[in-house]
């Protein structure tokens, strides 16, 4: 069964929108991990639009499970992450102009980027993963490149229909099937909810889901480690 790696961005979204200081993400990581969270993941973006540079000072401190630290390659943020102790490093793309992450790296264009990064990484003892659209020339970069694992982009899944959802379920399989063949591990995420997370938690060889927007948004209805213990419980319920 895959692992549940609960971000915590959106927390910290409510609180920017009245540059207060609550809802506190560091907290609500912390009842995540009592509700039965593996890890947590946020995103320190340049434009620090959500998640501060304390919070992950903070989060480092008191995460007690998986810390997985998302981060553009942006020199700046960059040395941030080096210096994060994350436990996890997922390498993203990252637009100012966005609302959220809009899609995979670009792997074969930042192949020389990478190929600084990643060593230096991996110096610091932390996993490195590439968030990437389910496109085999991306797959087969990130394992020339030498990374452990990749984090598919499950976007264009959450966001489609009927047929077209079908069609994007088989490119992420195809994809987990080549990652296999290459020596890739493989985690997923972004806009998994719990009507479409089942699919995704069954791929081969999946090892990890990373899950925020849909579970903070339904714990401002059932409470916070009830949405988390929801999640846990879709992803359960389609391993059996």
């Amino acid at each position: 069964m895959p692992r549940l790696h609960v971000n915590v961005d959106h927390v910290a979204t409510v609180r920017q929108a009245r540059r207060a200081a609550f809802p506190d993400p560091v907290e609500w990581a912390l009842v995540a991990e009592r509700a039965g969270a593996h890890g947590i993941t946020c995103h320190l973006r340049k434009d620090r639009r959500h998640v501060q540079d304390d919070d992950v000072r903070r989060l480092r401190e008191r995460v007690t499970t998986v810390l997985n630290l998302e981060t553009s390659l942006d020199a700046e943020m960059v040395g941030i992450a080096l210096e994060s102790g994350a436990d996890c490093i997922c390498i993203v793309p990252e637009n100012r102009q966005e609302v959220t992450t809009e899609g995979g790296l670009d792997v074969v264009a930042e192949r020389p980027r990478l190929a600084d990064v990643l060593p230096r990484f991996a110096a610091r003892g932390a996993v490195a993963s590439l968030f990437v659209d389910p496109e085999p020339a991306a797959l087969e970069a990130t394992a020339e490149l030498g990374a452990p694992f990749v984090e598919l982009h499950t976007g264009s899944y959450a966001n489609a229909r009927g047929a077209d959802r079908e069609r994007e379920l088989g490119r992420l399989v195809a994809a987990a099937e080549r990652c296999a063949e290459l020596g890739l591990r493989v985690n997923a995420g972004h806009g998994l909810d719990l009507e479409n997370v089942a699919p995704v938690a069954l791929l081969p060889g999946v090892e990890e889901l990373n899950i925020g927007h849909s579970i903070v948004a339904r714990a401002l209805t059932v409470g916070a480690e009830a949405a988390v213990r929801e999640m846990l419980a879709a992803i359960a319920e389609a391993a059996r």
